[in-house]
């Protein structure tokens, strides 16, 4: 092994440790901009403002659910959720996620997790599995192999969310760990609307 690999190796294995990430892999860029309403603090919409949220796509295993459309989940706040269970970020935020849908299900908010592998290991829908139970993951999780449904979306980031409202409309997008409390409104904020 030479030097130069060996330092890479070392600084790849720190990061891993220490819960570093590579620029660009896992990281919270691409911050959408805030939207000011007359009413409300700032909501983050997604990049096209108000856009129609594509529909999942290449979905070939379902957990937790049958299989899902946008269609069907029409006249309900969907949150969007992509993430891989190998990433540090994206286990972070995991809790926050679990926690919204205990909160809000039964207002109907429908949390749907894509599983978009970024390394060859975590295709196994057996390790999807394992990882659903080891953070009691209940909500539907789609697993997007293919990254179909993460094309789709043009998303670059783990973690991701994308809220979905009533009307099929995504009205917030967030790269990265953070925002909870905003999710938390906009969720909110949506759910009142419909009562």
């Amino acid at each position: 092994m030479t030097l130069k690999l060996l330092a890479v190796s070392a600084a790849l294995i720190g990061m891993a440790v220490t819960g570093a990430v590579i620029p660009g892999l896992c990281d919270e860029a691409a911050r959408a901009t805030p939207v000011v309403t007359a009413d409300a603090a700032p909501i983050q919409v997604a990049a096209a403002s108000q856009q129609s949220a594509p529909d999942f796509a290449g979905i070939n295993t379902w957990f937790n659910s049958k299989p899902l459309s946008l269609t069907e989940l029409r006249g309900k706040v969907v949150l969007v959720d992509f993430w891989t269970y190998g990433c540090v970020n994206c286990v972070n935020t995991l809790p926050h996620v679990t926690e919204l849908y205990a909160k809000y299900r039964d207002k109907g908010l429908v949390v749907v997790g894509v599983h978009t592998p970024e390394f060859p290991f975590e295709r196994s829908a057996s390790n999807v599995q394992a990882a659903l139970k080891r953070h009691g993951i209940t909500y539907p999780v789609a697993q997007d192999n293919d990254s179909r449904t993460w094309s789709a979306y043009r998303n670059q980031y783990w973690p991701a969310q994308y809220i979905i409202d009533q009307s099929g409309k995504i009205v917030f997008q967030h790269a990265g760990e953070g925002s909870y409390d905003e999710i938390d409104r906009t969720v909110a904020k949506l759910l009142n609307a419909s009562s």
